[in-house]
């Protein structure tokens, strides 16, 4: 055996330079990822900031009824400047704006509306989105807690009746049935970000304005 003089370090094997590579581009990618996401949540969070301003200006310069007509103009049905209406939950300091749709290029920045769902204030049940870390606290509410939809034309209130997890295929929890609800999904486990599998949903019914009484089906 040929003797190695002190301090001499022998060459690296082949092999063992190939995963120094792969552990370094593993880590740089690791990096990027995490950097990406960083990025993506920083954006996020500033177009919410700007939806906010955006809606709670339209609310100041127009300001809606203190009890929600019966009847409301369609043009106040729709996405003004990017924004349907606004969410709030008392119980937990939280208040956003609401974009059209589920998609991911909208539920980034915040929560969205369901479009196939009616909305606040029409017969049936409301459906809004969003992504787990911006709900990561919604797991604390409460049957009994109230949960707001500030639009245009006024203000609802919703009391949650009930949560319940479900598959991500469970398209029964936005049923549409006689009564005036809202139900709101997002991923589960709320700490899992893009890794959750199942999703989350909460259950409500409108408290304000109460809604009109359902009548009897003649049998």
């Amino acid at each position: 055996m040929k003797a190695v003089a002190p301090g001499h370090r022998p060459s690296p094997r082949p092999a063992d330079r190939f995963l120094r590579i792969v552990g370094l581009v593993a880590l740089l990618v690791g990096f990027g990822l995490i950097g990406s996401t960083l990025l993506g949540f920083y954006q996020g969070y500033s177009e919410q900031s700007t939806l906010v301003q955006t809606f709670k200006q339209q609310i100041a310069d127009s300001p809606p009824p203190a009890v929600p007509q019966a009847t409301v103009k369609p043009n106040l049905m729709v996405p003004v400047n990017g924004v349907d209406f606004a969410i709030r939950v008392p119980r937990l300091g939280y208040y956003a704006a609401v974009k059209e749709g589920t998609d991911l290029n909208v539920l980034y920045s915040g929560p969205g509306h369901y479009a196939a769902t009616p909305w606040p204030g029409q017969p049936g049940n409301v459906g809004v989105a969003a992504h787990n870390v911006y709900w990561i606290h919604f797991v604390d509410l409460k049957a009994g807690d109230e949960v707001d939809l500030e639009t245009r034309y006024g203000t609802f209130k919703y009391r949650v009746t009930g949560t319940r997890i479900v598959n991500p295929d469970d398209r029964t929890v936005l049923v549409q049935e006689p009564g005036r609800r809202m139900t709101l999904t997002t991923c589960w486990p709320l700490w899992a970000g893009s890794f959750a599998t199942q999703r989350y949903v909460i259950f409500t019914e409108q408290i304000f304005p109460e809604p009109p009484q359902q009548s009897p089906t003649n049998t």
